[in-house]
């Protein structure tokens, strides 16, 4: 696959931005650059929030690193740990719901800790992700964050989780392993009928990520929207997203809302 393939945001018609109900939304590198939201792309949640447009983020980040993002942003929801943890504000303080049950989280965080060993035990460039004290259900090995691993390194991280039971996707920045049938799909399908509180149906959302682990929801949101920095993800995607903005991460999602927002207020022809 090439970046040939992928349709200019442009091209999106405004008659089927016109039906959305709402945003569902990746967070690193896609409203984020460095770790910290981009001011065009906090401008574009408010924006969402002033038309009355839920917005859903759906990220691989760990549970207590969103948390504050959750209070802070205007959205409606964030799923943290790929499905695994909703988090959302309710008054002035924040909610926590988790996809499994205590017992099996306890037991799950025990074999991640044995997995995470593994990997830095086998394989010695394998670093831990600087955000692990936050996780609670999954572990992640940094490969673009603060260290630098290659495609072949990413793919022996991958086997060793995966060698232990593990699921073992790679965001823009993670390799992130998780136990349990959860994941970004299922994520959106709880977040919109718990959070939002409406059936979920994929043709009245629209999605935005930038990175494989986003491949999922491009397979399934018929109206998926990469940000540009999506290039360097091509070549290992099985399922393109339909369009791409002009532009990279935050400023991209303030393409892609602009656009929906224009949808809105633009005359649908006579008849």
């Amino acid at each position: 696959m090439n970046a040939e393939q992928l349709q200019p945001l442009q091209q999106l018609p405004m008659s089927k931005l016109r039906a959305l109900r709402g945003v569902l939304t990746d967070i690193d590198d896609t409203l984020t650059r460095d770790g910290a939201i981009e001011p065009a792309a906090l401008q574009a949640l408010h924006d969402l929030a002033r038309a009355q447009l839920p917005v859903v983020a759906i990220t691989g980040r760990p549970a207590g690193w969103s948390e504050a993002f959750a209070m802070a942003w205007p959205v409606a929801a964030i799923v943290a740990e790929n499905g695994a943890v909703m988090l959302r504000r309710e008054d002035a303080s924040l909610r926590r719901d988790f996809t499994q049950d205590e017992a099996t989280r306890v037991e799950n965080f025990r074999r991640l800790r044995a997995c995470a060993q593994a990997v830095l035990n086998e394989l010695p460039f394998a670093k831990l992700a600087q955000d692990s004290a936050g996780r609670l259900t999954d572990i992640a090995i940094d490969h673009s964050e603060f260290a630098h691993l290659d495609a072949g390194q990413i793919d022996a991280v991958r086997a060793v989780m995966r060698r232990h039971g593990l699921n073992a996707t790679v965001s823009s920045i993670h390799v992130n392993g998780w136990i349990g049938t959860h994941n970004k799909w299922s994520a959106a399908r709880w977040a919109v009928e718990q959070a939002v509180g409406v059936p979920f149906l994929a043709a009245e959302w629209l999605y935005v990520g930038d990175s494989t682990n986003d491949q999922l929801m491009f397979e399934r949101i018929p109206l998926s929207v990469a940000v540009a920095n999506i290039a360097r993800f091509i070549p290992g995607l099985g399922t393109l997203p339909a369009y791409v903005t002009p532009s990279e991460r935050g400023a991209g999602f303030a393409e892609v809302v602009a656009r929906l927002l224009a949808s809105r207020s633009a005359v649908p022809p006579a008849g």
